[in-house]
């Protein structure tokens, strides 16, 4: 059963695997699970289940299994309420084992649990993939050359192409999305998610909300999209020759609009010339020389893919991308402070929510040509 009495700080620092010892109130019945396991995935081996924490993530809660030679992963929602429609494990899981037989930089599931019986709330098990994640640091022992950042945004940029370049008809996909009126319900019920996390009065917010529902662009033709494409969302191998070993996070993976994809990366692409406010409130490696330039971004991923990204068109689409990524914080900062979570982290997040929003009204108001 989970140790009531751990202590949050102990083994704070990830291991060599990038996992931390389980945040306090995080844990869960390991016997249980282990017993789970054997039930419905092949080779588990002997022994106690031995069970890390990966510490990155800031909403769903993503755990390492152990069990003799086998490994896999766990991922559930966050402790506490979360807003309707949001954190479906069921969802994810079973979008993925579509997804990952035409897209190989998908995690294939091993087990979905419907039933909360055991958790809590649903759950599933995938394939553990390996590789360096890289968020606002580069791991030791790596040196970030120019060289090696200017790779790494051509990676990035490509896979994102790679990506919306899938037959999500021919992958049977059809029903993880409505393509149909996508911009403008994203519009809504972002808008929406907003309004009941709100905790604090933000005079910029009421002007960009009425700004995105006023401004609505059309589409172009849709394709499957991950909704949170970013740098340390990915798996990567660092070595000789760069490259991609897997995507994390799937969750609000549907079929939309790419260019609204698009924006979502680019809103945490930071550049070295950003506002001081941006780089510290949205730390990233990307500030290092040889990443490329928003505007770099953009133009490579039109050449990939031949669609408009003509300013009126992005303007739009990077103003609603830092509103989005405004209201995710909000949501995270809405839980720290009605003691749904006690992770110290989310402290900070609702001066970051004012940021982000007064961004996006700057953006709003100046046409956004400077978003890219």
């Amino acid at each position: 059963m989970p140790d009531e009495t751990r202590d949050e700080t102990r083994d704070a620092q990830p291991s060599d695997d990038e996992t931390i010892a389980i945040r306090r109130d995080e844990d869960f019945d390991h016997d249980a699970v282990l017993r789970y396991l054997h039930a419905h995935i092949p080779g588990i081996g002997a022994g106690p289940l031995d069970v890390r924490q990966f510490p990155s993530g800031r909403s769903n809660l993503t755990y390492l299994l152990r069990a003799g030679e086998w490994e896999g992963v766990l991922r559930r929602q966050p402790l506490g309420p979360v807003p309707p429609r949001a954190h479906d494990m069921v969802r994810e899981a079973t979008l993925l084992a579509k997804l990952s037989a035409v897209y190989p930089l998908a995690p294939r599931p091993y087990a979905i649990e419907e039933d909360p019986s055991l958790l809590g709330v649903p759950f599933y098990v995938m394939e553990r993939r390996r590789g360096i994640v890289v968020d606002d640091r580069f791991p030791p022992g790596v040196t970030p050359t120019p060289a090696l950042c200017t790779r790494l945004s051509e990676l990035v940029v490509d896979t994102l192409a790679q990506l919306h370049a899938i037959d999500w008809r021919a992958a049977g996909l059809e029903s993880f999305g409505h393509p149909d009126g996508f911009l403008e319900r994203q519009v809504r019920g972002w808008i929406d998610r907003y309004q009941r996390a709100r905790t604090m009065e933000i005079a910029a917010a009421e002007p960009v909300m009425r700004w995105l529902a006023e401004h609505v662009p059309p589409s172009p033709p849709a394709t499957i999209i991950h909704n949170d494409f970013k740098l340390n969302n990915m798996l990567l191998d660092l070595g000789p020759e760069p490259r991609v070993t897997g995507i994390l996070d799937w969750e609000m993976c549907t079929i939309g609009d790419p260019l609204f994809d698009l924006a979502v990366s680019l809103s945490y692409w930071i550049q070295a010339d950003d506002p001081e406010q941006m780089r510290s409130g949205l730390s990233t490696v990307t500030t290092l020389p040889g990443f490329y330039t928003r505007r770099q971004f953009v133009e490579r991923y039109a050449a990939r893919t031949g669609r408009d990204i003509s300013t009126p068109i992005m303007g739009f689409h990077m103003t609603f991308a830092y509103f989005k990524l405004a209201v995710i914080i909000q949501q995270i900062f809405a839980r720290w402070s009605r003691g749904q979570t006690r992770d110290e982290r989310f402290a900070i997040f609702g001066e970051r929510v004012r940021l982000l929003i007064e961004h996006a009204h700057q953006l709003a108001e100046s046409g956004a040509d400077a978003a890219i």
